[in-house]
This record gives C-alpha cells, sequence and structure tokens, in this order.
C-alpha cells in the first residue's frame, strides 16, 4: 500500500528522502506533497519532476499525509507545528530530521497524543548510502518505529537509539562527513605531491574510503584487524600508520566527535 507522505520544508534533504521512497516502491508521486516557500522555485520544481505536488500552504500537507516530515530549518520548527496545530488528527505521524529538535520540543507544539519521532539522516542519503537513526515518543505505537526505520532505510542504514545518544549520533554520523571529506583531501594532497594528477589523486582517495567502509560493513570484521592484513612488517603502510600515530590522527578523530556532540548540548540549551 501506498503512504501519503508529507514534507514540511522542501530542501535538499527533504528531496533525497523522496526520491528514496519512491525508487524503493513506498509511496506514489501522487502521494507526496512538500511545502516551500513561494519563492523557492527549486523546490517546486524538483518535486513537480517527482510527480509530487508542492505547496506554500503548510496546513495542507499535514490533511493530506500520513506520515509528515519536519524538514524546516530548527529555528521555524516551533511557528511550523503551531501553524499546524489545528489541523493535526490522530492518524498522523510526525518525523522530524531537525537537528537539535528533541522529543519534547516536538510535543509540546503539537496536540496532546499526537505520534512523533526523532531521526536524524546525514549528507550521504542525498545518493542512498545514509546512516540514520531515529527515536520514539511517548505516544509512538510500536509500528510507528518500523515504519520510520522503512523510510529512512530507503536512503541507506537506520538504527533505532536511545534519545540520549542522538547527540552523539549526530558528532559522528552526521558530522562525519565532514571529517571524511578532510581525510579525502588530505589524502589526495599527499598523492599530489608525490607527483600524482589532482583529479585521479580525488578519484582513487574517494574509492578508497569506499571500498574500506564497504569492508568494515560487509566482513563484519574490527577495523583493526582489516588494518593489520595491510600492514606487512617493516612495510610502507607500517611507515604510513607509525606517521600517523605520531601525529595522533586517532585521539585527534575520536575528540572531534567530542567537541562537536558537545557543541550539539551546547546548542539545545541555547534554543531553550
Amino acid at each position: 500500500m501506498s503512504l501519503k507522505i508529507g514534507f514540511l520544508g522542501g530542501g535538499k534533504m527533504a528531496q533525497a528522502l523522496a526520491r528514496g521512497f519512491l525508487a524503493k516502491g513506498l509511496t506514489r508521486g501522487e502521494d507526496v506533497v512538500a511545502s516551500a516557500a513561494p519563492q523557492d522555485k527549486q523546490c517546486f520544481e524538483a518535486f513537480k519532476e517527482l510527480g509530487a505536488t508542492a505547496t506554500a500552504d503548510n496546513t495542507l500537507v499535514v490533511k493530506k499525509s500520513q506520515v509528515v516530515f519536519v524538514a524546516v530549518k530548527p529555528d521555524m520548527v516551533s511557528t511550523v507545528l503551531q501553524q499546524v496545530k489545528p489541523v493535526v488528527s490522530k492518524d498522523n505521524l510526525f518525523i522530524s530530521i531537525c537537528m537539535g529538535i528533541t522529543i519534547a520540543d516536538l510535543e509540546k507544539d503539537l496536540p496532546p497524543g499526537t505520534r512523533v519521532v526523532r531521526a536524524m539522516p546525514n549528507t550521504p542519503a542525498l545518493v542512498g548510502r545514509g546512516a540514520s537513526v531515529y527515536t520514539c515518543g511517548t505516544a509512538a505505537r510500536p509500528d510507528d518505529g518500523d515504519t520510520a526505520r522503512k523510510l529512512l532505510g530507503a536512503v541507506g542504514i537506520a538504527h533505532q537509539v536511545q534519545e540520549k545518544l542522538v547527540d552523539p549520533v549526530t558528532a559522528l554520523s552526521g558530522s562525519g562527513p565532514a571529517y571524511v571529506f578532510l581525510v579525502i583531501e588530505a589524502l589526495a594532497d599527499g598523492a599530489v605531491k608525490e607527483g600524482m594528477p589532482r583529479d585521479l589523486a580525488y578519484q582513487l582517495a574517494a574509492q578508497t574510503v569506499l571500498g574500506a567502509g564497504h569492508l568494515v560493513m560487509e566482513t563484519g570484521q574490527h577495523p583493526a584487524k582489516l588494518r593489520d592484513d595491510v600492514t606487512s612488517p617493516a612495510g610502507s603502510t607500517a611507515a604510513g600508520l607509525a606517521h600517523l600515530e605520531q601525529c595522533a590522527v586517532r585521539s585527534a578523530m575520536a575528540g572531534a566527535v567530542a567537541a562537536a556532540t558537545k557543541r550539539c548540548k551546547e546548542m539545545q540549551s541555547q534554543a531553550k
């Protein structure tokens, strides 16, 4: 059965999710509706190309949808939810993908008993390789978690977590692509210094990161074991790893996650 899915906010992530849902057969174009500012022509065109509806009316999104994704900027969430509150029904499931907006924040701005899920996808969802988590609100039914997992799984992997883990998740998989882009850039810079053309260096570095990730996921082996498998005694890989350890790269990466987690908590406190 085709789910009726709406998006409050029709930006890049909403568009990526919609494409994933359609590709997996979870909905049909005519059953998708998204809202956006009237001047956002790109959003209107993008959803039109999907066979979906785009509108400037947030209440229409809620009225026409079973599942409503809250995908506006975090500072607009309360305003938008207050706007649609009069038309919310027991048939609506709200899934928020807004950074820093807690279950309590969502439930405060919606009618009592509204079914809510808080989710955190990441930007690789734009190419169907996302890593998402979700946590269910106080009124959510068991099948609401199943629905969230199925939908988020259309653009990558999805795991249910306790809400207290959403900040470290944001710091790891939400901010993580930026860390990895820096690694790709640095690896390519090193190869360019040794004479490699930059375009080739970027392709090889990106594919190396992609392939290494697949090895971890598909073999289920510990990363340390996989690292040892390519590290010959006194070889070039051993020399490179020794340099990384001397430069405290491992500590820097772990510290980046800790710093980003701390900042997530600070941003939530400042928003209260």
